[in-house]
């Protein structure tokens, strides 16, 4: 069973920048892996994905593009996201995903998840 465990998060002022990680304990190049976010009272949300099945394929939600970027590290079964010029609105749990039949999409569709790292953007 895929397993996913995070790091970082934590609090930074706005304009600050923050960096999350996520290990996969099982990793194919058909995954896809995301980020995902909620706010207290929000919905969950998709916040960056990607996807490497030869090609790297990686999609932004129109929130955050420009600011966050994802990567990812094949050898290591691991993917971060790089957080820049946070916002207060950019504050909530963010939890890692990994949808095993591959696709690129940030539909809450994901099918393994772990268990979430608390961000939190205030002066």
């Amino acid at each position: 069973q895929v397993k996913l465990v995070e790091s970082g998060g934590g609090s930074v002022q706005p304009g600050g920048t923050l960096n999350l990680s996520c290990v996969v304990s099982e990793y194919t190049p058909g995954f896809t892996m995301a980020w995902f976010r909620q706010a207290a009272g929000n919905d969950r949300e998709g916040v960056a994905a990607i996807w490497a099945p030869g090609h790297v394929y990686t999609k932004y939600a129109d929130s955050v593009r420009g600011r966050f970027i994802i990567s990812h590290d094949g050898p290591k079964n691991a993917m971060f996201l790089q957080m820049n010029n946070l916002k207060p609105e950019d504050s909530g749990v963010y939890t890692c995903a990994v949808r095993t039949a591959g696709g690129m999409t940030l539909d809450d569709i994901y099918d393994v998840w772990g268990q979430g790292t608390q961000v939190t953007v205030s002066s």
